[in-house]
């Protein structure tokens, strides 16, 4: 294997180092790179003489969301899967719209389920998909200024995948997940979000040497104590919440403002979308520490 599309590949020094490979799309995620994530992720998984996994993204952000322009859209695929191609035009019921949620959620869910542990090396943006991904690895380090949040929770659905309570409690939970807004890597730091950031110029030393320290135990061992702590997030419910998180999605695309948000995009465009529903949002971001004053525009006043 290790022939992959839309992903990098590297197996080194006992570790894996999987790229997330459309920097031109901000590593948005098709299906097929959920899909090649994966099998990349299983192959590493295999690998007696890998200890650990580092996740990161190529060129400007980690994973800015889900790709929803169809860039799948010539791949060949069976009937089940071309669902999830007319998800987003409205053409699925909701069995289909669930049973496809859940399909992609299998594949993200490896990083929960694979054995060895995974480092998210989160820079840029890590928004929607790209914060599905990274909070189902084992460890997040982020660099100060990356940027986290869910921005498609303020019209088109529901969250699929749901470590949000986990990491950051339900508050912190609440309020990024019901306006869409975004904090820093540092915020997101400060509120267990994620475990620390560093400077941006220090992320990757930080999870290389992170990953170095993993290496020089037995893998075995890392997958025992990966394991006991992901049976204790079972035990309160955890992966019972992810099912349910999916299926709360259907939900969530079948309010007015999901289908608003459809025909918008089939009348102006996807961009144009976009634009409209975050503009009134000014910055879009939430302030960890302190009052949240803004201009007239939205912004936050430092």
């Amino acid at each position: 294997m290790s022939q992959f599309e839309s992903i990098q590949f590297a197996r080194e020094q006992g570790r894996v180092r999987i790229t997330l490979n459309r920097p031109e799309k901000l590593n948005a995620l098709t299906l097929k790179m959920q899909m090649e994530l994966s099998a990349a992720l299983w192959e590493a998984d295999n690998d007696r003489d890998v200890h650990c996994v580092i996740l990161a993204g190529a060129g400007r952000s980690f994973c800015a969301g889900y790709d929803l322009t169809g860039e799948d859209a010539d791949v060949p695929v069976s009937p089940a899967e071309d669902r999830e191609r007319r998800r987003y035009r409205g053409a699925t019921s909701l069995d289909d719209d669930a049973w496809q949620l859940e399909r992609a959620q299998r594949y993200r869910m490896t990083l929960f389920d694979m054995h060895k542990p995974v480092i998210a090396e989160v820079h840029g943006h890590c928004l929607a998909g790209g914060s599905d991904l990274a909070l189902m690895c084992d460890m997040v380090v982020a660099a100060d200024d990356a940027v986290f949040g869910f921005p498609p929770a303020r019209d088109l659905g529901a969250l699929p995948n749901q470590f949000w309570v986990y990491h950051c409690g339900p508050q912190w939970a609440k309020r990024l997940m019901l306006s869409g807004d975004t904090v820093t890597g540092a915020e997101a730091a400060e509120i267990g979000l994620v475990m620390k950031s560093v400077p941006p110029a220090d992320l990757t030393a930080e999870c290389e040497g992170l990953a170095g320290r993993l290496a020089m135990i037995d893998p075995d061992l890392l997958s025992a104590n990966k394991r006991i702590v992901n049976m204790a997030l079972e035990l309160m419910g955890a992966r019972t919440l992810q099912r349910m998180a999916a299926e709360n999605d259907v939900r969530g695309h079948n309010t007015p403002a999901a289908r608003a948000f459809r025909k918008s995009v089939r009348d102006n465009g996807l961009k144009a979308t976009l634009k409209g529903r975050d503009a009134k949002f000014g910055d879009g971001r939430a302030r960890v520490r302190g009052p949240e004053r803004r201009d007239p525009n939205g912004w936050l006043i430092d």
